[in-house]
């Protein structure tokens, strides 16, 4: 079977990291100096892009080329799914009020910024 690009499943795996990262549209457009507008497109999968946006994504959101174009990890050192932790947080932030998953967010925002560097997990 031969594989293709599906824009609406790569702009859904773009939001979700985004997401999980905690990023707004606009800080993600600012981070690999696109148009905001432009950004939007992509998650929303109604425009492609090009090779230059592909590779600042990639770098920003830390995902692997192969992930956002086709969905899977070639690479032996990531992974495709949730770790089990990844998973606990979600389900204890679904369960809470929409105030304090704002103040969680804010909260790891700062945990993370006060880390060492580490590669992160593909969602």
């Amino acid at each position: 079977m031969k594989e293709t690009y599906d824009r609406l499943a790569a702009g859904d795996r773009i939001r979700l990291k985004r997401t999980l990262l905690g990023l707004t549209q606009d800080e993600m457009a600012e981070r690999i100096n696109r148009a905001p507008k432009y950004y939007a497109d992509i998650e929303r999968g109604s425009c492609g892009m090009s090779i230059e946006t592909l590779m600042a994504l990639s770098s920003s959101l830390n995902m692997s080329l192969d992930y956002i174009i086709y969905g899977k990890n070639f690479s032996e050192n990531e992974k495709e799914q949730h770790t089990e932790e990844v998973a606990a947080i979600i389900n204890m932030l679904d369960n809470s009020s929409v105030r304090n998953q704002k103040y969680a967010k804010e909260m790891l925002k700062l945990f993370l910024a006060a880390c060492p560097a580490e590669p992160i997990m593909q969602p």
